[in-house]
């Protein structure tokens, strides 16, 4: 890991070239603080803004739970920094996430002075997590998943996630399929439990409907409306070539568009804007109104609030082999959705949403563009994928109270039965 630290470094710069935010708070990258320590906290890390997102139920059940600690979000994007500080304004503290160092991974838990450590999805960091276990810390990995293809990922240093795995004291998997992977990649098969998907138990922000009513007034009530949600570089011509073919049909389409990276957010106005759509932004112009053809949802944490007005949602990193985003948002707020065929990170919800009959998923932008059309014509049919998703979603939640159990558990007895790291 030392060896590895320029490369590192560079992966900061590089990032810091599309936002400059990667070049703040470096010393807390390598578990060096200005504040004094902390008198203990509860410590959840979520790597960017989709972990924050999901781990959002859980922060705030902790606070509830035991508001004479202080809770404690790392984060590895300034994306993520940026969400937690826009959804807990203060109320929750904030740290860079270590590099995976035994020097900084001491400073970091020295500071931090954690009760209990958790970990979103599958983060595994060998020094980090056998420091945890030196310091009798309990440990979980929640709403955990492991694909095949991560699976074969870990073979050449299978020996250092076992280590690393074995310091865990509890290992929630999504699925039974993540389990079985979770195991196979060293996890003790006694301490994988399988909990669902934590993206299940979201909150809606309130007053959802209500702002939805509103946009919808403002830009045009008999407009149709189609969004693009977290896309990535690759997928914006076919956004772009998609959007062009469905104004041929529907001529008042309104297009809003949230790249996944801010570093994406002044290229994608402008690509629009050459493309001779009048083009509005959410930092600029604060809402489009019922002259806009493009509007870019240029801001961070703001995602639900758009999707709720929206017809039908594109959930993007699905046509090209990112593995997808978020599916279960538009779900939960019923709005259907159409995805690529790459969906590797929500493989189980896509398989159960599409399963229901609340989501399409199709094979490339051409089919994108056709089952859009097909959407867009077919009020009747949304409407009908819109209530499934909904129903889907509110029939699987339960992850959140299984893990909150768990955590009590590990946080009466300050370690798990049995374990002596």
């Amino acid at each position: 890991m030392y060896a590895a630290v320029p490369a590192l470094l560079y992966h900061l710069v590089w990032r810091g070239l599309g936002d400059r935010n990667y070049f703040r708070r470096w010393s807390e990258r390598f578990g060096w603080y200005g504040a004094p320590p902390m008198e203990g906290s509860l410590w959840v890390h979520a790597v960017s803004v989709g972990e924050v997102i999901a781990a959002a139920p859980l922060v705030d059940a902790l606070r509830a739970r035991h508001p004479d600690l202080q809770l404690l979000v790392t984060t590895t994007t300034p994306t993520g920094a940026a969400q937690v500080a826009s959804r807990w304004k203060g109320a929750v503290r904030h740290l860079y996430f270590p590099f995976d160092l035994p020097g900084a991974a001491a400073r970091f838990l020295a500071h931090a002075r954690p009760r209990i450590a958790v970990v979103m999805e599958t983060e595994i960091w060998p020094n980090l997590f056998v420091a945890i276990g030196h310091a009798r810390v309990p440990l979980l990995i929640v709403n955990a998943r492991l694909s095949q293809r991560s699976l074969r990922g870990y073979q050449p240093v299978l020996p250092l996630i076992r280590l690393a795995l074995a310091q865990v004291d509890v290992v929630a998997a999504q699925s039974e399929a993540d389990a079985v992977r979770l195991r196979a990649a060293g996890a003790p098969a006694d301490r994988v439990r399988v909990s669902g998907n934590l993206k299940y138990d979201l909150r809606l922000p309130e007053g959802l409907e209500a702002l939805a009513r509103e946009r919808r007034a403002a830009w045009g009530s008999d407009r149709p409306v189609w969004i693009a949600a977290s896309t990535h570089e690759g997928e914006e011509a076919q956004v772009l070539d998609a959007h062009a073919r469905l104004r041929r049909r529907f001529p008042g389409l309104l297009l809003l568009w949230a790249p996944r990276h801010p570093a994406r957010f002044a290229a994608v106005a402008g690509a629009c804007t050459q493309r001779g759509l009048r083009t509005r932004t959410r930092s600029g112009d604060a809402d489009a109104d019922a002259r806009t053809d493009c509007f870019v949802i240029d801001t961070i944490g703001e995602l639900m609030g758009f999707y709720a007005a929206s017809d039908i949602a594109f959930v993007g990193g699905s046509l090209q082999a990112i593995g997808g985003h978020n599916v279960l948002e538009p779900a939960a707020l019923g709005v259907p959705s159409v995805v690529g065929p790459h969906t590797a990170n929500f493989a189980e919800a896509t398989r159960l949403l599409s399963d229901a009959g609340a989501l399409i998923q199709v094979a490339d932008a051409d089919t994108l563009a056709s089952a859009l059309v097909e959407l867009l014509a077919d009020a009747p049919r949304r409407r009908a994928m819109g209530e499934a998703g909904r129903a889907l979603v509110e029939r699987e939640r339960g992850a959140l109270a299984r893990t909150l159990g768990w955590i009590d558990a590990l946080l009466a007895t300050g370690k798990r039965e049995g374990n002596d790291r």
